[in-house]
């Protein structure tokens, strides 16, 4: 499996906008969630997030919170998801990113954290709630590691926070897309454009944007904004956990499949 930065620099050579879909660990069970895995990269996914459940998910919207609910209800550990990726890995293309809060890290101890996720197969990690005054604290434990730590940009940081922010990332640039927490939206607000283009001005590293990208015509369009990356995360985990588990895996291929098709036209 690729690292994060090699997948993207692979896809730039052939002019490729990548497509990341996000699922939440556990939800609707473990065995699901590996099968989702190999579901996604069959049909399209160059890089695949993994939400680790979490108790406070304060980025995360009304979908992917119930998701995270019904896996810690179901006795979901941070091991237990680390034994899928660790199982899982050797049978995908797409490099794993794992999606987790800063605490969960604290609490393992951040070495500790960043070796286990790296010996399980995981290539990057995304904290939504890390500031980036502790970014040094957990980028060069990452980068010893062989994770990638990339970084979120909002749409209200201030230029000098941008620049900072792109200087320290890894792997990519996550570009939030909207001021608020996850979740399907119907339309994409035109200033992301501009926030792309803004940070194209700044950096050469990929920019992924997520946060609200529900479809194809979406997808499509953040490419065509300059988008290295689209990330779809609510579409794909209502799809997944809120049906039988059959019929869930079925329509996130066929919906991955789509996404990826309509990008690559």
């Amino acid at each position: 499996m690729t690292t994060v930065s090699e997948c993207f620099k692979r896809l730039r050579d052939r002019n490729e906008c990548a497509l990341i879909p996000f699922i939440t660990a556990g939800d609707p069970d473990l065995e699901v969630t590996a099968a989702a895995l190999q579901v996604l990269d069959r049909n399209g996914a160059d890089l695949i997030e993994l939400g680790i459940p979490y108790s406070d998910p304060l980025a995360d919207g009304p979908v992917i919170q119930a998701a995270a609910t019904r896996a810690l209800q179901k006795g979901v550990k941070l091991d237990d998801v680390l034994a899928v990726v660790k199982a899982v890995t050797p049978k995908l293309q797409a490099p794993i990113i794992l999606f987790t809060y800063y605490n969960p890290i604290l609490n393992r101890g951040i070495k500790t954290f960043l070796a286990d996720i790296a010996a399980a197969g995981a290539k990057g990690l995304v904290v939504p709630d890390l500031p980036l005054e502790e970014v040094n604290t957990l980028s060069g434990e990452a980068q010893a590691a062989g994770i990638d730590l990339v970084l979120l940009v909002a749409p209200t940081s201030p230029e000098e926070r941008i620049r900072a922010i792109a200087a320290q990332a890894q792997g990519f640039i996550y570009l939030v897309s909207v001021t608020g927490v996850t979740g399907v939206r119907t339309n994409l607000q035109t200033r992301v454009h501009d926030l792309i283009d803004g940070l194209k001005q700044i950096t050469d590293k990929p920019i992924g944007v997520g946060f609200g990208v529900s479809g194809a015509d979406q997808a499509c369009q953040l490419k065509d904004w300059g988008a290295d990356a689209v990330i779809v995360g609510s579409a794909f985990v209502k799809r997944l956990g809120e049906r039988p588990a059959a019929e869930g895996l079925q329509d996130i291929g066929q919906f991955c499949h789509e996404l990826k098709t309509a990008l690559a036209r």
